[in-house]
């Protein structure tokens, strides 16, 4: 039995991979801000531990670890699941909503890592997944604030990686495409009010119609996510990257390929700043 420590399970990713968890045989400490609901939701699993985490706040991630371990003796599995989308040009956003998507979305999984990591290297044992997205490998007008959260986390995760391993944790950055949950909902989407007339008729401007227009219509489905989600974490050598949908898989695929031609048109430029060579 896995034990699982999940933010923002009150909904969404966070809900449906709890569920499945279950299901599975772990233990999950399911997490959120008003947890009154955790234990209806899940039929108050005898697996289950309900707890309130605001991941903004230090102390409580501290005590919600602390509890954890004190119900089910490890944490195995941390995903870093809580987080909220902000649409909208660079220009548009607000310094409150940047300073409060960061809250969450970065700082907040900072604060929840930080919070566990002790337990998992008391243990020299353990598996981070932090929840990145499509526009964390490649960012797309209109998510610019958004994307810029989950570049970070895709760079913070690339270096735990790297710092863990030795230690025997494993670290696993996930980028979901477009699936079909309320993430375009106002519930988990923020919409910049402060539109700018010039940019309506932009790839920006055309990015508020859109993600109206596609809401419930994504083609990804987030049952099928959280099974994979299952496998993922009870695999022996779980990826760094792992991109879930056919269209995180397309925007990889065109964004190296893009890079791979721009840097072989700009190679001699920026070969050329090096130090000559000194000749023997």
């Amino acid at each position: 039995m896995r034990v699982w420590f999940i933010t923002g399970a009150s909904r969404g990713f966070g809900a449906l991979i709890a569920q499945e968890a279950l299901n599975a045989g772990d233990a999950v400490v399911a997490t959120a801000r008003n947890p009154a609901g955790l234990v209806e939701k899940f039929a108050n699993h005898p697996n289950l531990l309900s707890v309130a985490l605001d991941v903004s706040n230090e102390a409580q991630a501290h005590e919600a670890a602390a509890e954890a371990v004190k119900r089910f003796g490890r944490i195995d599995i941390l995903l870093n699941n809580a987080g909220y989308g902000l649409l909208g040009a660079v220009e548009e956003a607000t310094a409150e909503e940047i300073e409060k998507l960061y809250a969450t979305n970065v700082f907040g999984l900072l604060k929840v890592t930080r919070a566990v990591l002790p337990h998992m290297r008391r243990q020299r044992s353990g598996h981070v997944i932090n929840t990145s997205s499509i526009g964390g490998y490649q960012s797309f007008p209109g998510w610019g604030i958004y994307s810029s959260t989950k570049f970070a986390v895709e760079g913070l995760s690339e270096a735990m990686a790297a710092e863990l391993q030795p230690l025997g944790i494993k670290v696993t950055v996930v980028e979901p495409g477009f699936f079909r949950t309320d993430f375009l909902d106002e519930s988990s989407l923020a919409v910049s009010p402060s539109s700018i007339a010039d940019y309506k008729d932009t790839p920006a401007g055309a990015m508020r119609d859109f993600a109206a227009g596609h809401n419930h219509g994504q083609p990804g489905d987030p049952t099928r996510l959280a099974k994979s989600m299952i496998t993922l974490a009870h695999s022996a050598n779980p990826p760094l990257r792992m991109p879930f949908g056919t269209d995180t898989i397309g925007a990889i695929e065109a964004k190296n390929a893009y890079v791979a031609k721009e840097l072989a048109d700009w190679h001699e430029l920026a070969a050329s700043t090096d130090f000559p060579k000194e000749v023997a």
